[in-house]
C-alpha cells in the first residue's frame, strides 16, 4: 500500500503543477472587443450626442446660407429681364462668386466636423485604454489583445474574453466621475 502511495502523490503533484502551469498560461492570454467596448461605454454616447449637436448646427448654418443663395438665385432668375447687361452681369458675377464662398465653407466646415470627429471618438478610445491598462496591471495580465473583428484575432476561447468585466467596471468608474 506505501508503495502506491507514493507514487500517486506525486503523480498528484506533478498534475497539480501542470495544471497551474497551464492555467496560468491561458490567464495571461486575454482579449476584449474593442467595437463592444465603444459601442457599451456610456461615456461613448454623451461624447456622440455632444459632436451630433455641433455638427447640426455647423450643418444648418451652410443649409441656411444655401437655402439664401437659392433664393437670390431665383429671383435673379425671375427678375433679369429688367436688368441691363452690364446689371445682368454683374449679378451673375456676384450669385457666382457668393456659389464659391458656400462651397469653401462648406469644404471647411465639414473638415472640422470630421475633425471634432476624431478628437471626440480619440477621447473615448483613450479613456478605454487607460482602462484597460491599470485593469490589466491590477489583475496580473501581461497582456491583453483587443479584438475589432478585423481578423487580429482569429479565433479565442470565450473563458479568455475579458470584455463584459473590462466593460462593466469602465462603465461604473465613468459614473463614478460624473
Amino acid at each position: 500500500m506505501k508503495k502506491i502511495v507514493a507514487p500517486l502523490a506525486i503523480l498528484a503533484f506533478v498534475l497539480s503543477l501542470v495544471t497551474l502551469f497551464l492555467s496560468q498560461n491561458t490567464s495571461d492570454l486575454v482579449y476584449v472587443d474593442v467595437n463592444k467596448l465603444i459601442e457599451g461605454y456610456k461615456r461613448t454616447k454623451v461624447v456622440r450626442g455632444e459632436f451630433e449637436k455641433k455638427a447640426n448646427v455647423l450643418k444648418s448654418n451652410v443649409d441656411s446660407l444655401v437655402t439664401d443663395w437659392q433664393k437670390e438665385l431665383k429671383l435673379y432668375e425671375k427678375e433679369r429681364s429688367k436688368f441691363s447687361k452690364k446689371e445682368l452681369e454683374l449679378k451673375q458675377e456676384l450669385l457666382s462668386n457668393k456659389q464659391q464662398q458656400i462651397n469653401n465653407y462648406q469644404q471647411a466646415i465639414q473638415k472640422q466636423i470630421q475633425s471634432e470627429d476624431q478628437k471626440a471618438t480619440q477621447t473615448v478610445v483613450n479613456d478605454i485604454n487607460d482602462y484597460v491598462k491599470e485593469f490589466g496591471k491590477k489583475q496580473g495580465y501581461k497582456i491583453i489583445f483587443g479584438a475589432s473583428g478585423g481578423g487580429n484575432i482569429m479565433y479565442a476561447d470565450k473563458t479568455a474574453d475579458l470584455t463584459e468585466q473590462v466593460l462593466e467596471g469602465l462603465n461604473a468608474e465613468y459614473q463614478g466621475k460624473k
